[in-house]
């Protein structure tokens, strides 16, 4: 059995391999863009993050603010030149930073179009392009299925060599649970990938529609007021820093870069995922040539059923936090029963 065990891994490290040699350019490139692009998501962050702490710390000076600097993370500037110089070195063909672990799975969806463009696929593209975008998408979920293809691969091979010497030394137990618990872990880690970015989609749209009241309302507020609708979008759009804002941005964006209203708000529409912006762009789109008092009663329908949807979803989260909290209470609730049962099941056995 350990023989037959010992095979299997060889040859899964050897297919591996096999597939490693086969990679070409097109398979590194495509991991280097996904790979400078997480890197310009990073350093976004690490801007805004610097940002903010540089406006908290703007009030010390001396000891005190090298205290307090390295309370808030320390420095930020350090992780940001490192990340520059990373996506430099991508830029001038440098793929170094690369972790070759997942290029075999770039090497299985480029020769096999069942795994490439098969279903799976297709559904990792559709998230995809709502959290990053049509450009980088493809990007994107080529690097997330080469993971999901690669680590199965090198996780149950390590996974059975382990199992193996454990039961080469004696330990049939222990090499057994190592063999099947292992495999069990690297199954549900690659399902925990794909689970990531259903859920980041998810929290996505759910904050798209928490923030769709107040961008509606505002842009009926200006329109009303006299204001075009291009120029009350930019302004909504520029007036804070979450999701939604920043998907208004990318379409005044292309509309300043002479995209058509059409593709603009459309992308939108795809982007955002939600009927209340479908319904928004739709408006929009439909009366650009009422003039502002069609457009400017429709944004006011359109915000008074978003508040009453607001308040529906607020009843429905503080249902499902209730029916959450009942676990805890119950646990709770048979723990202080056990406590007062033990005692009194105690002195009636001593009786």
């Amino acid at each position: 059995m350990p023989v037959v065990i010992l095979i299997c891994s060889t040859i899964l490290i050897g297919f591996w391999q096999t597939l490693l040699w086969r990679a070409v350019q097109d398979d590194w490139v495509s991991a280097a863009y996904a790979k400078y692009y997480d890197n310009l998501n990073i350093l976004n962050e690490l801007r805004i993050k610097a940002k903010h702490k540089e406006d908290a710390l703007s009030m010390y000076s001396g000891m005190l603010y090298r205290i307090m600097d390295l309370i808030r993370g320390g420095d930020i500037t350090g992780k940001i030149e490192e990340l520059e110089r990373g996506n430099k070195s991508l830029q001038n063909g440098d793929l170094r930073s690369l972790s070759v672990f997942i290029i075999p799975g770039y090497v299985l969806q480029r020769e096999f179009d069942a795994i490439g463009r098969g279903n799976i696929h297709r559904v990792i593209m559709e998230k995809s392009i709502e959290l990053y975008g049509k450009k980088h998408a493809p990007y994107k979920t080529k690097q997330l299925l080469a993971g999901m293809l690669s680590y199965p691969l090198i996780g149950i091979a390590v996974t059975l060599a382990l199992g193996v010497m454990l039961l080469g030394a004696g330990l049939t137990t222990a090499g057994t649970a190592v063999i099947i618990i292992g495999i069990v872990l690297v199954f549900v880690l690659v399902y925990a990938m794909y689970d990531e970015l259903d859920d980041r989609v998810k929290k996505r749209r759910s904050a798209i529609s928490r923030q769709f009241p107040n961008v509606v309302s505002k842009l009926a507020l200006l329109v009303t007021s006299g204001m075009i609708m291009d120029r009350a979008w930019n302004e909504t759009a520029q007036s804070r820093d979450s999701e939604l804002y920043r998907e208004m941005r990318k379409v005044s964006e292309e509309l300043n870069n002479l995209v058509s209203p059409e593709s603009a708000y459309g992308n939108f529409i795809y982007r955002c995922n939600t009927k209340e912006t479908a319904k928004l762009a739709s408006a929009i789109l439909q009366n650009m040539s009422k003039g502002n008092a069609e457009i400017g009663r429709l944004l006011k329908e359109l915000a008074r059923e978003a508040w009453q949807e607001r308040r529906h979803m607020a009843k429905r989260d503080a249902e499902k936090a209730n029916s959450k909290l009942m676990i805890p209470t119950m646990l709770l609730f048979l723990a202080i029963l056990v406590m007062l049962m033990v005692p009194i099941a105690m002195n009636f056995s001593s009786l």
